[in-house]
């Protein structure tokens, strides 16, 4: 699973992009504006999502973001200061329980680039619905 987390503002407005992908065939896009969070909040909630996703899927899973903070800390690497990632976090420790195995790796951005198109898609489909719903008001 790929998953990404786009903000423009930190925080600002926000979307989650996630691909999965089954020997190298992508299986399944999903993109999603979540309001007003900061970035790090975005990747959490990306990951939160890409969980809830694919318990129907597979019960081992290997996650592939290119936040370091986020893979650092689900690698238990990192200590988690921020008290909104705490609570994210403890409904993923939740989530978590579904799976047999889940692997968290670190990409480079360029690895990752489709989950982050699909977050910023969902970004730029909430900005122009509501400029279109402002104009026609």
């Amino acid at each position: 699973m790929h998953i990404d987390g786009a903000s423009r503002g930190n925080p600002g407005l926000s979307a989650i992009g996630i691909m999965i992908k089954e020997n190298d065939k992508v299986i399944k896009e999903y993109g999603e504006f979540i309001g007003i969070r900061t970035n790090n909040q975005a990747e959490y909630e990306a990951l939160r999502r890409a969980l809830e996703i694919c318990t129907e899927l597979d019960k081992e899973v290997t996650i592939l973001s290119d936040s370091e903070l986020l893979i650092n800390q689900r690698n238990q690497k990192y200590r988690i200061r921020s008290q909104e990632l705490k609570i994210l976090t403890r409904e993923i420790a939740t989530l978590e329980k579904n799976y047999d195995k889940i692997t968290y790796r670190h990409v480079p951005r360029s690895k990752n680039s489709h989950a982050d198109y699909l977050a910023n898609k969902a970004l730029d489909k909430h900005l122009s619905a509501n400029t279109n719903n402002r104009a026609h008001n």
